[in-house]
């Protein structure tokens, strides 16, 4: 995933991704008003909900309120891993973001109010490193594995949603959304294989192993 982001990365500094990203982009706009997004004005407000599930304020909050219940019973070594993997994480959006510098789409009209740079996408990021991590490190506690499937799912479903919203709003180009699932991804993946390594090394508190 890695190696994915950086060739992305790559093929974006050399502008290779303009007519894909250009494509994209217009297929969520009225051809006659590119300042109108497809739909009415309540998929517009849609939007904007499923946005917000990205945004800084609601994954702190989610991921505190998590990292409370996995304390009450009784996990608080996951936890701490829990902290950290969210922590981590967002010092990592922002860095990529510094790096990288990308210009927001002026192509269309921004639908949100943006005050960062643009790849990779911030909220596409954070919301699978914080959805995906949370899913995942939840799932241990699982005994079914339906219900494991069905928390991976959802929070899969989440991710996706808050991206392709990124898009639709005009905020960021579709490569900015790619980059950020890979890596918010990757880093979700890092913290189940770390969370697992640990548990086999009793350094986690008891959990079902039905997802190792």
């Amino acid at each position: 995933m890695i190696w994915v982001f950086f060739e992305l990365a790559d093929a974006v500094i050399e502008n290779e991704t303009h007519r894909f990203d250009t494509h994209v982009i217009l297929a969520f706009r009225n051809p006659a008003d590119l300042s109108d997004p497809l739909g009415p004005v309540w998929v517009e407000e849609l939007a904007r909900d499923v946005t917000a599930l990205g945004g800084v304020g609601i994954l702190t909050f989610l991921a505190l309120a998590s990292a409370g219940f996995l304390w009450l019973q009784g996990k608080q070594r996951l936890t701490g891993l829990l902290l950290v993997a969210v922590t981590t994480g967002i010092s990592l959006s922002q860095m990529l973001k510094s790096g990288f510098d990308r210009p927001r789409p002026e192509l269309v009209s921004h639908e949100t109010a943006v005050y960062t740079a643009s790849f990779p996408s911030g909220h596409s990021l954070m919301a699978a490193i914080v959805y995906l991590t949370l899913a995942v490190l939840l799932a241990r506690t699982l005994d079914s594995r339906t219900a494991q499937a069905y928390v991976i799912t959802l929070a899969t479903f989440v991710v996706i949603a808050v991206g392709v919203s990124r898009v639709y709003l005009g905020v960021h180009w579709p490569t900015d959304v790619l980059a950020g699932w890979i890596v918010g991804a990757a880093w979700a993946l890092l913290c189940g294989v770390i969370a697992s390594w640990l548990a086999r090394r009793g350094r986690l508190e008891d959990e079902t192993t039905a997802c190792d």
